[in-house]
């Protein structure tokens, strides 16, 4: 829903127009909704559900070496009873269409022990989703030679005996010869991406794309956008607050319709009374609170006093600079981000939505990144815009003690370091290997709390764990 501030998000080029959508499924809880209920994106960015089902089944061979099964590799997360994912929508037809919701990308997984049970958290960053690997997957089974009517049908047939003869003759001679040309077509205008460092999990590259869709010029373009999905809680706080991460949009509707695009919705698929339900939801949302036996409370007091006064003016509701972004000058992390916005696709971003009542008119170029409340920060691991430092006790070091080559994506929570765990060869067989070194990844800058003792250090840790 916000995005990569998204989110998105991201777009993620599987279009397949298919007649005869019917109404999405709706549900009456709103957690469930917010899971599985659709934004609008199936008619534009489905793909057929039995396919996409069974392409993991037909493609073992293509998905990545990692834990899990199926789409459990790309960071989906299932919860026990569901044949589709947290994050997927479904629109039923004559050729039932799966698409992608706010979860996808807002709800995270944590675990507390090494041999503890994974646990989602809706509105949570999803630190452990990588988006671009499965469009990946997605765009290399299509182009398989593998990819026939007869393979596909065998796969679909063993997801659901049910699909019938007719079924059969719609998907072989219909759906699967206009996945392989649509997808081909797709394949080649996202080529642009070939040329960036791959975004790995928890991050997008979340304008880009939009420059793809409005036909900008990505020859000469060379910039990388890749950023960290953020967290969806409290909005109410951040209404009027300059957003994403550079700041160049203080609506939250606005971008809360512009993520919604990006992750494959059209303007006019947008479901905008699904949408006003998640945004009423997300409006007042609050964090999970940080385990109060990891706390050292005796240390929260002198905590606080140091974060208000190093970290208030930036980061605390009232203070002086929250919601108003930071000149790259001052606060001097990776630029990429920043300069992959153009003036240009700012004023392409304020077309969307002619002739509706939301017509965009919030876009604008900044100078640097948005100051952002804290609210559930030990969630919002790894840190800075890009993602580039693993945890928060490393956030408060000099540049050149903060790991130069980590790992993200694992899991299991560091309550002592306040992020995730970093490294190691569990984390490293489950996770992505973050090299600082390359374009957009860059380690430096934020040196605010980095001068302080260590002592300091402790205190201010122990207070972030609460906020």
């Amino acid at each position: 829903m916000a995005s990569s501030n998204l989110s998105v998000p991201i777009v993620l080029l599987t279009i397949l127009a298919l007649p005869e959508v019917s109404p999405a499924e709706t549900f009456p809880d709103i957690v469930e909704h917010f899971k599985y209920g659709s934004i609008g994106a199936e008619e534009r960015a489905g793909i057929p559900y039995w396919i996409w089902l069974a392409l993991p089944r037909a493609f073992p061979d293509l998905l990545p070496q990692k834990p899990g099964n199926g789409y459990e590799r790309f960071g989906f997360v299932y919860e026990q009873g569901k044949q589709r994912p947290i994050g997927t929508s479904l629109r039923e037809g004559n050729v039932p269409l799966i698409g992608l919701n706010c979860a996808a990308c807002h709800t995270g997984v944590i675990r507390d022990s090494p041999g503890g049970q994974p646990r989602p958290v809706p509105g949570m960053p999803s630190h452990q989703i990588d988006l671009q690997s499965y469009q990946r997957f997605l765009f290399a089974c299509f182009r398989n030679p593998r990819f026939t009517g007869d393979l596909m049908w065998d796969a679909m047939r063993k997801e659901n005996p049910r699909l019938s003869w007719f079924n059969g003759i719609i998907y072989r001679w219909f759906v699967i010869p206009r996945i392989r040309r649509v997808a081909a077509e797709l394949e080649t205008a996202a080529a642009w991406t070939n040329t960036r460092p791959p975004t790995g999990p928890g991050r997008v590259d979340t304008f880009n794309p939009y420059k793809a869709m409005f036909k900008l010029d990505l020859r000469n373009d060379v910039s990388v956008g890749t950023a960290d999905l953020p967290s969806l809680w409290n909005q109410a706080m951040r209404e009027g607050m300059w957003l994403h991460w550079d700041g160049n949009n203080n609506l939250v509707t606005e971008r809360n319709k512009s993520a919604a695009i990006g992750a494959g919705c059209s303007e006019a698929s947008l479901d905008l009374p699904s949408m006003k339900r998640v945004e009423d939801w997300i409006w007042t949302l609050e964090p999970p609170k940080f385990p109060r036996d990891k706390i050292r409370s005796e240390r929260v007091p002198a905590g606080e006093k140091i974060y208000k006064r190093e970290c208030a003016e930036c980061h605390e509701k009232g203070g002086k600079q929250i919601g108003q972004t930071i000149p790259i000058k001052e606060i001097g992390t990776d630029p990429e981000r920043l300069q992959s916005f153009t003036p240009e696709l700012a004023v392409k971003m304020n077309t969307l939505g002619t002739g509706r009542p939301w017509k965009f008119t919030h876009f604008r170029k900044t100078d640097g990144y948005a100051a952002m409340p804290l609210d559930g920060i030990w969630l919002r691991a790894p840190y800075l815009h890009n993602g580039s430092v693993p945890t928060l006790r490393h956030l408060l070091e000099p540049v050149d003690r903060r790991p130069a080559v980590f790992i993200r994506g694992y899991d299991l929570c560091d309550y002592t370091n306040v992020g995730f765990v970093w490294d190691g060869p569990e984390a490293s067989r489950a996770g992505f290997r973050y090299d600082t070194s390359q374009k957009g990844n860059s380690r430096d800058g934020h040196l605010y709390g980095t001068n302080l003792t260590a002592t300091e250090k402790e205190a201010l840790l122990e207070y972030l764990k609460i906020l």
